[in-house]
């Protein structure tokens, strides 16, 4: 049965790779691909070369009227007919700045409008209109563990405090710092399973939410922000550790996260798939009162 499935973070890295294994393996699904204009469009050309069916929506989800217009344009094609029924929603896209004073055009911090509000905004835009079975799957990070093994020291953990802070440049110590940027981005991630266990608790029957974790993948855009010598190493020799435990290639990554969109890997909503098996996330990922706290303020911060 035909089917769209809305995915943002699909240019390059594990979501171009995942894109494409949904569409060979997935062939009624229409793929709408949520990014900036002129690449969403050579994008969907590309990804639609061999008789695929994509499309794009323009956006740049660090704004957050640009996710309402890409909502509702995705809405006016759902409710014209012009796409099949929603079956799916990747949030893949994310972003990690070099310090924790970036603000976006909404005056919330960069980092926590693109990982955390950026996608709460589609999840709830788009809600009403996902046919079951449905599957909203957002990428998150083993970052928020915290610890040398789930991350190797590169990255600090969450600091988690209140979202009203949280969504606020200068919310961690030494703010111009790499590692505040850093700590941003751990939060965020944090934030995002908060708010998947949220969806699991208030989304219909037949619609799941699931986190993935990609594992540490170098090689990505992630650190496109980051100073010349992280880029450099991010690009040019952390590549090498895929080659032992501590690291997942692109490639292996993206398919994974194909298995978990399309349902290959068994995940209940509510889930948190560790690469290619549902897992425990940290023990601090389960705090009923601190999601129910960033659920409040989510809807706060993304009300138009």
């Amino acid at each position: 049965m035909q089917h769209t499935i809305v995915m943002t973070g699909a240019s390059r890295g594990i979501g171009r790779v995942a894109a494409q294994h949904i569409l060979r393996r997935s062939p009624d699904v229409h793929l709408v691909i949520v990014a900036r204009g002129s690449t969403g469009a050579s994008l969907a050309r590309e990804l639609g070369a061999g008789g695929h069916t994509v499309s794009q929506v323009a956006a740049d989800l660090g704004s957050l009227d640009s996710v309402r217009a890409a909502a509702a344009a995705i809405l006016d094609r759902l409710r014209g007919g012009e796409l099949p029924p929603l079956r799916g929603f990747v949030g893949n896209a994310g972003i990690q700045y070099a310090n924790a004073l970036t603000e976006g055009s909404d005056g919330f911090e960069a980092t926590f409008t693109v990982n955390v509000l950026a996608n709460h905004l589609f999840v709830r835009l788009l809600q009403d209109r996902f046919t079951a079975p449905a599957r909203i799957v957002i990428t998150t990070s083993d970052t928020h563990f915290g610890d040398f093994r789930h991350n190797l020291g590169m990255v600090p953990g969450p600091a988690w405090t209140s979202p009203d802070l949280l969504a606020r440049t200068g919310a961690f110590p030494e703010p111009h710092t790499t590692a505040a940027g850093r700590t941003a981005y751990s939060t965020s991630k944090l934030a995002t399973l908060y708010l998947v266990h949220e969806y699991a608790r208030r989304l219909p029957a037949g619609i799941d939410a699931i986190a993935y974790n990609p594992g540490f993948v170098p090689g990505t855009g992630l650190a496109r922000n980051a100073d010349a010598l992280s880029r450099f190493a991010m690009r040019r020799v952390l590549p090498a550790l895929t080659l032992t435990p501590f690291a997942t290639s692109p490639t292996t990554a993206g398919r994974s996260l194909a298995d978990v969109v399309l349902g290959t890997i068994q995940a209940p909503t509510g889930s948190y798939v560790d690469r290619d098996r549902a897992d425990r996330s940290s023990p601090e990922s389960y705090d009923p009162q601190r999601e129910g706290e960033l659920w409040e303020a989510a809807e706060r911060f993304t009300k138009a």
